[in-house]
């Protein structure tokens, strides 16, 4: 939390914010029963606007904002759901663009904390965490009221609370494996779930896809004769170019070819997400083979777009990178921009990761790049024992490369240090990049924006 909005302790938001997170915040239970029922009571506020429904394993929260930010250049009211967030639960509801207030956040949880109650008394499983902030969003929405909502699910598709919205478009992001606990253990497994957010009618915006994600999503959308646009053949990009501060894309719509569209965030895969969100809007919008968008009005919504915890930089000389990469995919994609877009002469990484994700794969990657690595352990209860994390670190980096630090502020403290400690150019050509996890994330932003 800033601290602009920053509360005593005991304030109501914090009381509110400390209920929800009694309900357990990662506990799962996956029941659309539960959530049914609570959406229901309260009048089925999800149907009061329609919806752009987002799904995938790596890139949601960034395609969700770009399509956010397109939406409101083009004069609509806007409300985004996304998770996880990275300072307070607020981000996870945001009006216009901007997290929801204290006030209206306290309010609406008032005014359906008693209806969440009868619920729970109904049902083996009291609601979670994620249940009733979905319900805190869709009431929110539509009591603003907005325009669209653009709802990024939490977990998976069919099975996940978002699922109730049968959404008019939409969106699917490339497709990896992550989360096999609970979809599966296949990449065809994970996609038959995540192609569960599909509804009769609607109109489907996907990412390129390997084969066997591919497969499970086209025989959805033929069982509920759903039309699917596919990057690389109905859109995707057709040149990019590194900028200052990001880059400039041209971009084949479904309406049109879109140049110069300056996109302030780095890497390949944000261009891939800006060509899915593209067209996400263009399908909102009716446009499509008889007509583009203005190009002037998605050039000024791109221009707009931020991605929080996404190679952010939060410190210049030495730079300091931050990025929310946890699976394979997604640090497939950081470790390509950082190659091509950046051109530090040493490179000093911090990683601290949950324990049930793939260590190995985000570290193997990472040795190319990074000089030195400091592992250490995040705040969630899950994190992975930094002990542990080193010795996977050692096997690929060997040990003089490899340093344990017992928390993420004396990490990153050993990070600069070492950063700077063989300067061969200006400060500004070394950094460090603070990723594994967006809980790592989260806790190294909490630092530098104090």
């Amino acid at each position: 939390m800033s601290a602009k909005n920053a509360r005593p302790e005991g304030s109501e938001f914090a009381q509110v914010d400390a209920e929800l997170t009694s309900r357990g915040f990662t506990r799962m239970v996956f029941d659309l029963g539960r959530i049914e029922q609570m959406l229901d009571v309260l009048g089925s506020p999800q149907r009061a606007y329609p919806a752009i429904h987002l799904t995938g394993t790596n890139g949601k929260t960034s395609t969700a904002r770009m399509i956010d930010s397109l939406l409101r250049a083009f004069g609509l009211h806007t409300g985004r759901y996304t998770s996880p967030h990275l300072e307070t639960v607020r981000e996870r509801i945001s009006l216009d663009g901007e997290p929801v207030s204290e006030e209206r956040f306290v309010s609406t949880y008032r005014d359906i904390a008693p209806l969440a109650a009868l619920v729970d008394k109904r049902a083996s499983e009291p609601l979670t965490y994620f249940d009733m902030t979905t319900a805190l969003a869709f009431a929110t929405f539509a009591d603003a009221p907005v325009d669209v909502g653009i709802i990024e699910v939490g977990l998976g598709g069919a099975d996940d609370a978002t699922n109730v919205l049968g959404a008019g478009v939409c969106v699917i992001t490339p497709i990896g494996l992550d989360h096999t606990e609970w979809l599966g253990d296949t990449i065809e497994d994970i996609a038959l779930a995540k192609a569960g957010i599909i509804h009769r009618d609607a109109t489907v915006v996907c990412a390129a896809q390997e084969e066997e994600a591919a497969r499970p999503i086209l025989e959805r959308c033929a069982e509920v004769g759903a039309t699917i646009a596919r990057e690389g053949s109905e859109f995707g990009v057709m040149r990019r170019a590194v900028a200052v501060g990001g880059q400039v894309l041209t971009l084949q719509g479904l309406g049109g070819v879109y140049e110069d569209v300056f996109v302030p965030l780095h890497g390949a895969h944000q261009a891939q997400n800006a060509a899915v969100a593209l067209a996400a809007v263009e399908a909102f919008l009716g446009a499509g083979a008889t007509r583009m968008l203005d190009v002037e009005i998605v050039r000024e919504g791109f221009a707009g777009t931020s991605s929080p915890g996404r190679l952010e930089r939060v410190r210049n000389a030495p730079t300091v990178l931050l990025d929310g990469a946890h699976n394979p995919h997604g640090m497939t994609a950081t470790v390509t921009a950082l190659q091509e877009e950046f051109a530090f002469s040493r490179l000093v990484g911090v990683l601290a990761v949950l324990g049930d994700k793939d260590a190995a794969g985000l570290v193997e990657l990472l040795e190319p790049v990074l000089d030195a690595l400091v592992v250490t352990t995040n705040s969630s209860p899950r994190a992975m024992p930094a002990e542990e994390l080193a010795a996977v670190a050692i096997e690929f980096f060997g040990e003089d490369r490899v340093t344990v630090a017992d928390n993420i502020p004396d990490a990153i403290e050993e990070a600069v240090a070492s950063a700077e400690s063989r300067v061969d150019r200006e400060l500004s050509a070394v950094g460090v990049l603070i990723t594994g996890s967006m809980v790592t994330v989260a806790d190294a932003r909490r630092l530098f924006k104090r």
